[in-house]
């Protein structure tokens, strides 16, 4: 029996839309997946003719309680501005509606708590970004990890960064900044990789107090660079370099430190190119390409239809977007204190192994694990 297409509502019209999700939903249609856009939401009226250059005709609205309360929409994917997420992913829960948020699922704890409340009461799906563990490179390092190909994990380091962008003053204002935008997709990586974290410490600031945005001089009001320390019990640290304030780097985005030997992920995290990895009893680097060239950092989409679809769990867990903005809020709180701040919440990491494969990899000084 054919299934139903899964009707799409997308929230905010902007680059996010304009490119890499619809380049994702022609990929979806192009493979023969039940879908199809029906309807559109931009504060911009003028945004109507690019979503329907797009995906035809389209109701197009530019209130969002609109969009997520219209009977011709299952899924919600909410593209605005970050300050936006919260508030419609909230509305689009309450309405019933899947919804999958760009990252972060809210700028708010307050908030995201709210959401992960609804989240389980809902009929419909939770589904934050970045969607960094269902990239297959990701996945063959969690694997390889978790073998105990390296060993005890000991230590990490993650980064993520670039100039920053010339377009959206929002990036730069209270709710922005490179941490939100940027340090999110490698906090989510390691927490993902390596469990949850228990304490948080950081240097935080604005670098470049001014910036010609949207061809306009602007104030920078959002932390633009951070060193993130993030601590993961038993003495296992890692730290999170990110910002708008790097113009290029060679280096590898992960690199997971171990008592047998190091895995570092070449690329980024959202854009992987393989990896490398090095054990002690083979004493040389081993090099492992990229599986899939053009997995895209938009696969989320794909991901939450197959399980809506197939009436599975999607990997990717509202639990786990809340601990990682639990993270960044408190690194900020950090930075400008200097006081360390404790994690209070938790999740359940995603696991590529079978339970027999697993072996510890971390906590090296918890007893039990001697």
């Amino acid at each position: 029996m054919a299934t139903s297409p899964l009707r799409i509502g997308i929230a905010g019209c902007g680059s996010v839309m304009r490119g890499p999700y619809t380049n994702q939903i022609r990929r979806m249609l192009s493979a023969g997946m039940a879908i199809e856009v029906t309807a559109a939401c931009d504060t911009d009226p003028a945004r109507r003719k690019i979503a329907e250059d797009r995906f035809g005709e389209v109701l197009f609205t530019t209130d969002y309680r609109e969009l997520v309360t219209s009977s011709d929409v299952d899924l919600v994917l909410v593209l605005t501005s970050m300050p936006q997420h919260g508030p419609i992913a909230r509305a689009a829960l309450e309405a019933g509606k899947h919804v999958l948020v760009e990252k972060p699922m809210s700028v708010s704890l307050s908030e995201a708590a709210e959401l992960l409340e609804l989240s389980k009461q809902s009929k419909g799906l939770l589904v934050p970004a970045p969607h960094v563990v269902l990239s297959p490179t990701f996945q063959e390092i969690s694997r390889r990890i978790h073998r105990g190909e390296i060993g005890q994990v000991l230590q990490a380091r993650a980064i993520y960064g670039w100039n920053g962008p010339s377009w959206g003053k929002w990036f730069y204002s209270p709710g922005g900044g490179s941490m939100f935008d940027l340090g999110v997709y490698n906090v989510t990586s390691l927490t993902a990789l390596l469990g949850p974290a228990q304490r948080v410490t950081a240097m935080t600031g604005i670098a470049r107090p001014e910036r010609v945005v949207d061809g306009e001089k602007m104030k920078v009001q959002a932390e633009d660079t951070a060193h993130i320390l993030i601590d993961f019990g038993g003495d296992v640290f890692a730290v999170v370099t990110t910002g708008f304030t790097m113009q290029r780097y060679r280096c590898p985005a992960i690199e997971i430190y171990g008592s047998e030997g190091t895995i570092q992920m070449l690329g980024d995290d959202w854009d992987p190119d393989g990896f490398e990895l090095w054990r002690n009893d083979v004493g040389a680097w081993q090099i492992h390409g990229e599986t899939l060239p053009d997995w895209p950092w938009t696969d989320g989409l794909r991901h939450m239809v197959e399980c809506i679809q197939n009436g599975t769990r999607p990997l990717i867990t509202p639990e786990h977007g809340y601990h990682v903005l639990e993270i960044m809020l408190k690194a900020q709180e950090a930075g400008r204190t200097g006081q360390a701040q404790l994690i209070e919440s938790t999740f359940t990491p995603p696991s590529f192994v079978e339970e027999a494969e697993r072996v510890p990899v971390h906590l090296i000084h918890d007893p039990a694990n001697q």
